[in-house]
Formats: structure tokens, sequence, C-alpha cells
């Protein structure tokens, strides 16, 4: 492509669902890594890409794309030929919205709510309404399997299939067997394995250059 893609990466962030996006696009790109182990993203450099300092960030040329669901559904919508995208006459294109949205808008909220024991707050302030609801209406879409958009995958199932490992793993979500079903297909996916193995090492080498930082003063 004409302009290059740069991807602001941590390992073990939420900006390693889009790096397992790129591997399933094919799409070429460069890896900025950040260490936040050293405060890295912190840093006035990145802040002038990310003012919130946080990762995943994408720049493309001049336009800088920032929060999940709007870098997945731009990387997505530019490499058509994936077939990780529904085109904008598809009848998927709705559900396909829908749920790239949901999970920024009802899921993170609701888990982080119940993570931290807060309240909702008032439904008519509450912007997913209640944990229950919102659980029951993501595991109403898994049992219809085998992905959110039924038997075609796209990039809505990487946001997911990323967002429910790490939540699961935590024991902010409850390991529905849908729930574990879908984690196990979308991550054994070979993208998903590689980036795995190499978010690991980096996360390894993050680590070692904290341990040895004080022998260097």
């Amino acid at each position: 492509m004409a302009s290059e893609i740069t991807l602001y990466h941590s390992p073990n962030t939420r900006s390693t669902g889009v790096r397992i996006l790129l591997e399933e696009l094919g799409a070429p790109h460069r890896l900025q890594v950040l260490n936040m182990k050293a405060g890295e993203h912190r840093e006035a450099a990145y802040r002038a890409i990310n003012p919130m300092g946080k990762v995943p960030a994408l720049t493309h040329g001049d336009a800088v794309v920032t929060e999940q669901a709007a870098i997945y559904l731009y990387l997505a919508d530019l490499f058509p030929g994936a077939g990780l995208t529904a085109a904008l006459d598809d009848p998927l294109r709705g559900p396909y919205l829908r749920w790239m949205v949901y999970y920024g808008s009802s899921f993170e909220p609701a888990v982080i709510d119940r993570a931290l024991q807060r309240e909702a707050g008032p439904r008519a302030m509450s912007a997913y309404g209640d944990f229950d609801t919102v659980m029951a209406t993501l595991l109403g879409a898994l049992d219809k399997g085998p992905y959110l958009l039924g038997e075609r995958f796209t990039a809505v199932d990487v946001l997911w299939g990323t967002a429910l490992g790490w939540t699961t793993s935590f024991k902010l979500v409850p390991e529905e067997p849908a729930i574990r079903a879908y984690i196990d297909r979308v991550n054994g996916r070979p993208a998903a394995v590689k980036v795995a193995a190499a978010d690991a090492a980096l996360s390894a080498e993050h680590a070692a250059s904290q341990e040895a930082e004080p022998a260097q003063a």
C-alpha cells in the first residue's frame, strides 16, 4: 500500500487482538512496540498519537485511529479481500456493526463495574442496563455459533475471542461451555497462536529489562 500501517502495541493488552487481526488480514504493517512496564505509553511522543496513553493505536499515512472498534472496522474494511468484514450492502453488516460496538458500549463497562463491585446506576442512565442481561445476550448469540455471525468468521470474532480469553482467565466472566468453546475456536487459529507466542517473547523481554534496570543504575 502507498501508506504504511503502524500499530502501536504492547504485549498482553487490548492491542494484542489488533495484532492478530493484522495477521488474519495478511496486512503489511510496522509494529511499534511500547514497553508499558517502563512507562513508554505515558511519554510525550506517544501521547501525541493517543493522548489517552492507551493501546492500541494505529497510524496509516496521515490518519490516526484509536479505540478498538474503530481500528477493527478500519482495518477489515481496508482489506475487504480477506473476507473479514461485511460489506455495506451485506445483510450481515448490521449484526457485524452491532457486535463490534456492543463490546465497548455494553460488555466491557458491565464487566468492569462487576469487577469493581460498583452498581450499574439507574437504568435510565446506564449504558448497558445490567450485567446478567449483557451476558445472556452474548450467550444467546454464541449458542447459535460457531461464530457471532453464524458460520462466518469475521473481524468481530477476533475482538471477542481475545476479550473473552482475557476476561475468563481473570475470572471476570463465567466460563460457560459456549464461551469456552468459542475462545478455543477463535484463539486456536494460526494467527492467534502465532501472536500469542510473539507476545510471550515480548513480555519476557520487557520483564527482563525492568529486572536489569536497578543493576544499571
